[in-house]
């Protein structure tokens, strides 16, 4: 098993990226060279509810359970050409689940009764994992990145003695950061918990300085050096945003109406309709 760095990009040996997509009918594999959209097909049929990546690691949580596939094994699947590959998929064990995350070389998943479990990737990958409570939180769990958990009653850190709550409320979801997506607005954490946007936010992805969220269906994204300019962002195709995601270089906004778009800097944005609906979330 490959060591994890959870913020390093993967990209195959052509420079092409691949974005995943959680969505109703399955896991949406895009292949994306530089801003061309190219390529795309369903990689794995299912229900998706999240989704998440680490190095050559893609983590999907289902209504089932929580599945886990290393792209570099991807075989061919229905559907899905060669240079869309299919996923390899395994069960884990955890059951229904609401959110993936990975902190370091630990797996995390949730559910919609705020149980939260870990496993070693490199256990997760055996005939048997075995999963480890990590504590609960008082709301459903709505996502995960790195060591926080954003729930209905706020958002939580994992320590070495498990989940504790660190304040807000009505978290819907977190970047490692950090940054909090929740009902009231987005916040960072500075002299406490202070506000970037104001009003309510759904999604947020930062990446080296670089940074996304999405406000009532509205893009914005970070501008400036000091981290707190947050400018509305001109897309090219209408529709509210519904996912973000960042790459080595580009970044990503999916619509509710299944459009992908893509910019890198100092470019325009480019899209292409995939005709997607229901996506829940995006990763690379």
């Amino acid at each position: 098993m490959p060591t994890i760095d959870e913020k390093r990009v993967y990209t195959d040996n052509s420079g092409v990226e691949r974005v995943f997509l959680a969505a109703e009918l399955g896991v949406v594999a895009v292949s994306v060279s530089d801003d061309l959209i190219g390529e795309f097909g369903v990689a794995h049929r299912c229900r998706a509810r999240d989704i998440a990546t680490a190095g050559p690691l893609v983590a999907v949580a289902t209504d089932e359970d929580v599945l886990l596939a290393n792209r570099t094994d991807a075989d061919s699947a229905d559907g899905a050409t060669d240079g869309n590959r299919g996923l390899d998929v395994a069960e884990t064990g955890f059951g229904p689940a609401t959110a993936v995350g990975f902190d370091g070389e630990t797996l995390l998943a949730g559910d919609a009764g705020g149980r939260v479990g870990r496993v070693d990737v490199a256990d997760a990958t055996g005939s048997e994992p075995q999963w480890t409570d990590a504590g609960s939180t008082a709301g459903a769990v709505r996502a995960i990145d790195g060591p926080l958990v954003a729930a209905g009653d706020g958002v939580y850190r994992l320590g070495a003695a498990g989940l504790a709550h660190a304040g807000l409320d009505d978290a819907r979801d977190v970047d490692a950061e950090p940054l909090v997506a929740t009902g009231t607005g987005l916040y960072k954490l500075g002299n406490g918990w202070m506000d970037v946007i104001d009003g309510p936010v759904d999604a947020v992805d930062a990446a080296g300085g670089r940074g996304l969220a999405v406000s009532d269906g509205v893009l914005y994204e970070r501008t400036g050096d000091d981290g707190d300019t947050w400018d509305e962002a001109s897309l090219p195709v209408d529709g509210d945003v519904v996912a973000v995601t960042h790459g080595t270089d580009a970044a990503y906004a999916v619509t509710a109406g299944g459009t992908l778009a893509v910019r890198l800097p100092g470019e325009e944005w480019r899209h292409r309709e995939l005709g997607v609906r229901d996506v829940a979330a995006a990763a690379v």
